[in-house]
């Protein structure tokens, strides 16, 4: 069963994938965004629902949001575009989500950056390094 899960995941995430390039939604919140990418669809055991994540590139939180009304507000046409395609009895109700996982990889990869300690200016380094004995070089007989 998880098997059949993951491929109707994926063939979810292929439709509505390509229902974004083609431009065939029409709300406004969608159509002006950009680049909308749909990272990841969850779909349950029953098959009755989705999850999609998406992202779009250079946009806003309140950018996002409005994307993200707009793509819910389509989901009945990505339901119909599903089932379709799918030729499934009953296709899932997609809810979509703003994927935020490249502003945590972000957020995490500042704070490496940040976290890390200044490197050692030259003259530190000279005072630090232990003396050489110069000693060594003569002949002591």
């Amino acid at each position: 069963m998880a098997q059949r899960v993951e491929r109707v995941a994926g063939e979810v995430r292929a439709v509505v994938g390509e229902a974004l390039a083609r431009d065939e939604i029409k709300d406004p919140r969608v159509r002006g965004a950009g680049l909308i990418t749909v990272t990841h669809v969850w779909v349950s055991g029953d098959l009755r629902h989705a999850r999609a994540l998406f992202t779009v590139h250079d946009l806003d939180a309140a950018g996002m949001e409005r994307v993200r009304q707009g793509l819910n507000h389509a989901s009945g046409y990505f339901r119909h575009a599903i089932a379709q395609r799918l030729r499934m009895k009953v296709a899932p109700a997609v809810k979509f989500e703003v994927d935020k996982v490249f502003d945590q990889a972000e957020r995490v990869e500042k704070l490496l950056r940040d976290a890390r300690p200044p490197a050692p200016a030259p003259e530190a380094e000279a005072e630090s390094a232990p003396p050489t004995d110069h000693d060594d070089d003569r002949d002591d007989d």
